[in-house]
C-alpha cells in the first residue's frame, strides 16, 4: 500500500501520508462560550498519535451567531487563541499537520431567526424554517468574520483553515442555483463569496498556510460541481475536500458498475479537472479500499473518519498491516453516545485481547498478564486514548 502511506505536499507542507481525519463535530466537549476543554485536546492528540497525515478539526464557528450546535468550538474572539493553541501544539508534537474548519450554519443554524443568500426554506432537526435574505452589508460582516477567524487560527499555529462549503451550510448554500437565486453579483457568480474571502485571508497570512475548502460534488449537479471546483482551485484555494452538497437540492450520479460511492467518482471526476490536492470520502473504512481508491480514482488523499473514531492508532495499525478495526454501520452511532460502547471498538479490543492471550499461552508462558497481556479494560485504554474525566482547562 505504497501510495496510501506516501507524503503529500500542500502549499510546500509536507503531510506525512494521504491519511486525512475529517471534520467531525464532537457534541459537549465544549458548551455556549466556544472554549477549547482538555478533552478537545485529548481527542486531538490521540488521531495525531495514532500516525493520521492530516487532521481537520471539526466545524468551528467564527461568529457568536449562525452556529451548528450550542457547543460547537469557537473561534470568534481572541480569547479562544490559547486553547486552540494548546490542540495544535499536542497534534504537531505528534507529528501530524492539522488545518481548523471555519463554518457558520446560515439557515441551518440553531437561532430562531437564520439567514440565507435567498429567502429559501428548509427543515432541520424537525423544525421548518425560512432564511431571511443576506443584504450587502451582512454579507460584508460575514466575510469579516470568516477573516478574522482565519487569522485567529493562523496566530494560534495550525497549519490552515478550511472553509466548510458543503452540507447545506452557508458557504454550500451560496453555491447551490436552487438555494441561491440573488440577481446579484453573488447571483451571478455563486463562488465570489468565498474567492472574496480567501483573497482576503491570503493577505493577511503567511505564504505558506494552506487555505482549503470543503466542497459539495453535486451542487446541484456534477457538471456545477465541477465548475465550481475550477473556478476555486484557479482563485486561490490550496486544496478541494470533496463530499456532498446542500442536502435536498442535489441530483447525484455514478456508473452502474462503479465500485466505490458516487461522491467518490465524483471527486475523481473533479480531480481531472484540478490541479491542486483532492480529498475522498464517505464509506472508506479499511486500509485496502483506500488504497484502491488513491488508485483508481487519481485522488490524493483520503478521510477516514468512522473507523478512525473506532481506532485512533488505524493510520500506524494500517502502516503496520495490522487489523485497524472499522466501524461497523450502527443505524445510530453508538460512538457518539458513549464511546466505550462502540460495537466496532468492542470488537477490535476483543480481537487483540485474544491475539495477546493466544501470544502469551505458547511454550513458556503460563501467567499471560505476567507475560504483559493487557485485560480489556487496559487494551481499551490503551488502544482508544479515552478523554480524562476532568476537561475544562485550567
Amino acid at each position: 500500500m505504497a501510495l496510501l502511506f506516501e507524503p503529500l505536499t500542500i502549499r510546500n507542507k509536507t503531510i506525512r501520508n494521504r491519511i486525512c481525519l475529517p471534520p467531525m463535530v464532537i457534541g459537549s466537549f465544549s458548551d455556549e462560550t466556544g472554549m477549547v476543554t482538555r478533552n478537545n485536546i485529548e481527542h486531538y492528540a490521540s488521531f495525531a498519535k495514532g500516525g493520521v497525515g492530516l487532521i481537520i478539526q471539526e466545524s468551528t464557528s467564527p461568529s457568536t451567531y449562525g452556529k451548528v450546535a450550542e457547543d460547537q468550538l469557537g473561534i470568534w474572539h481572541d480569547d479562544h487563541i490559547p486553547g486552540h493553541r494548546r490542540i495544535v501544539e499536542a497534534v504537531h508534537a505528534a507529528g501530524a499537520a492539522i488545518v481548523m474548519q471555519l463554518c457558520h450554519a446560515g439557515v441551518t443554524a440553531i437561532e430562531e431567526e437564520t439567514f440565507c443568500p435567498s429567502a429559501y426554506s428548509c427543515t432541520k432537526n424537525d423544525r421548518f424554517r425560512t432564511g431571511t435574505p443576506l443584504t450587502p452589508e451582512h454579507i460584508r460582516k460575514l466575510q469579516d468574520d470568516f477573516v478574522n477567524g482565519a487569522v485567529r487560527a493562523w496566530k494560534a499555529g495550525y497549519d490552515g483553515i478550511e472553509l466548510h462549503g458543503a452540507h447545506r451550510y452557508l458557504i454550500c448554500q451560496f453555491l447551490n442555483k436552487r438555494v441561491n437565486k440573488r440577481d446579484d453579483r453573488y447571483g451571478r457568480d455563486r463562488t465570489l463569496f468565498a474567492i472574496e474571502m480567501v483573497r482576503r485571508i491570503r493577505k493577511l497570512v503567511p505564504e505558506d498556510f494552506i487555505l482549503g475548502i470543503r466542497l459539495g460534488a453535486f451542487e446541484p449537479t456534477l457538471e456545477d460541481g465541477i465548475a465550481h471546483a475550477v473556478k476555486l482551485a484557479g482563485n486561490g484555494f490550496d486544496y478541494l475536500n470533496i463530499s456532498y452538497g446542500c442536502t435536498g437540492e442535489f441530483d447525484s450520479c455514478v456508473p452502474g458498475d462503479y465500485p466505490f460511492k458516487d461522491v467518490i467518482y465524483a471527486a475523481g471526476e473533479i480531480k481531472k479537472h484540478v490541479g491542486v490536492p483532492v480529498f475522498a470520502v464517505n464509506g472508506i473504512r479499511t486500509p485496502e479500499s483506500a488504497e484502491s481508491i488513491l488508485k483508481v480514482t487519481g485522488v490524493d488523499a483520503v478521510n477516514i473518519g468512522r473507523s478512525m473514531l473506532v481506532n485512533p492508532n488505524w493510520a500506524n495499525d494500517a502502516i503496520a498491516s495490522a487489523d485497524p478495526g472499522r466501524c461497523l454501520e450502527c443505524r445510530g452511532c453508538q460512538w457518539h453516545k458513549e464511546p466505550p460502547k462502540c460495537p466496532g471498538r468492542k470488537l477490535l479490543i476483543k480481537k487483540r485481547s485474544r491475539a495477546a492471550a493466544a501470544a502469551a499461552e505458547q511454550p513458556g508462558t503460563t501467567d499471560i498478564h505476567a507475560a504483559g497481556v493487557p485485560s480489556d479494560d487496559e487494551m481499551s485504554r490503551k488502544t482508544l486514548n479515552l478523554p480524562s474525566a476532568d476537561s475544562r482547562l485550567p
